[in-house]
């Protein structure tokens, strides 16, 4: 008869297994293979999915007359030729009292972004890659991997006539990536850092998972995780936060919320021999369930010893 109230007790002690959007451990590819590519071009989701890539992130970018590009800035200067083909077209934007010429991705029309050269910047060999629509990358990778779009910046859209998340949802809808009837071949997480945008999906009960970037590891106890339940699915540190405090994942897993720290690559594995060992570290022996990565070839699908 005492059985029964001790199973209770130990059920009640067993970590909370994480949600099925995760079936295994999952590879994402950090802005493609951007180790070996111009990051957020065709080339480099090409790319990720040659490599076996899981997912494939896209960080999004709204153009002037309303299209989702992938880019990571929200500026167009550090990737791209905007400098040499549009000499006149920055704004100057003050940085810590500094001002700085800058050209906003959404200053420009997406006819114009294509006329810029993302590719040479990386290696002349690129030369001629564009900035790709979210359209295209859509038509790349769908059935092949699943999508991780980051809705990039939010708060740059301040003041101006751009409602992000609905873009976002009419794009999921116009290519059946969610809701009851959602292809299954190509499964979508969302990602935003902004805590906002994050509350503006749920809110939105936009239908797909959403993961929360995390920057900085300051307050983020076990109570401050679980008030993100029933909001995001998924939590996204920077990977120090999970290397400095283990207990974040378990804090996670009992909140129902996988973890996906960022960002793993061959250019800095830091005390690790190698990236291989450092994302084995932290899938196999931390526990997290997924990590974003410039090198999705080398992946590791069990321990590294």
């Amino acid at each position: 008869m005492r059985l029964v109230p001790i199973l209770l007790l130990a059920a009640t002690l067993m970590p909370t297994p994480p949600p099925s959007h995760y079936p295994r451990k999952t590879n994402v590819a950090h802005r493609g293979a951007s180790a070996y590519a111009p990051e957020h071009t065709l080339a480099a989701y090409r790319m990720a999915l040659e490599q076996g890539a899981d997912f494939v992130e896209q960080d999004l970018a709204v153009t002037k007359d309303g299209v989702l590009i992938c880019l990571h800035d929200p500026s167009l200067e550090r990737t791209t030729n905007v400098e040499e083909v549009f000499p006149s077209r920055f704004t100057e934007v003050d940085f810590g009292g500094r001002l700085r010429r800058t050209w906003l991705a959404n200053d420009f029309t997406l006819a114009e972004i294509k006329q810029l050269d993302a590719g040479s910047w990386f290696d002349p060999k690129f030369r001629g890659e564009r900035v790709p629509t979210f359209d295209e990358a859509v038509a790349l990778i769908r059935g092949r991997a699943g999508m991780f779009p980051e809705l990039k910046t939010p708060e740059i859209y301040e003041g101006r006539d751009v409602r992000f998340e609905e873009l976002v949802a009419v794009a999921l809808d116009r290519h059946g990536l969610r809701g009851p009837r959602a292809d299954p071949g190509t499964p979508i997480i969302l990602q935003t850092f902004g805590e906002g945008s994050a509350r503006r999906l749920a809110a939105m009960k936009i239908g797909v998972p959403v993961a929360l970037l995390i920057e900085r590891g300051e307050g983020w106890d076990e109570a401050r995780v679980r008030s993100w339940q029933g909001i995001v699915q998924d939590l996204a540190p920077a990977k120090r936060i999970v290397l400095d405090n283990p207990a974040f994942v378990r804090w996670a897993h009992d909140a129902g919320l996988t973890v996906t720290p960022y960002t793993f690559r061959s250019a800095d594995s830091g005390r690790f021999p190698s990236v291989a060992a450092e994302m084995a570290h932290f899938l196999y022996t931390l526990g997290v369930d997924a990590l974003f990565t410039d090198n999705p070839d080398l992946f590791p699908r069990r321990s590294v010893r």
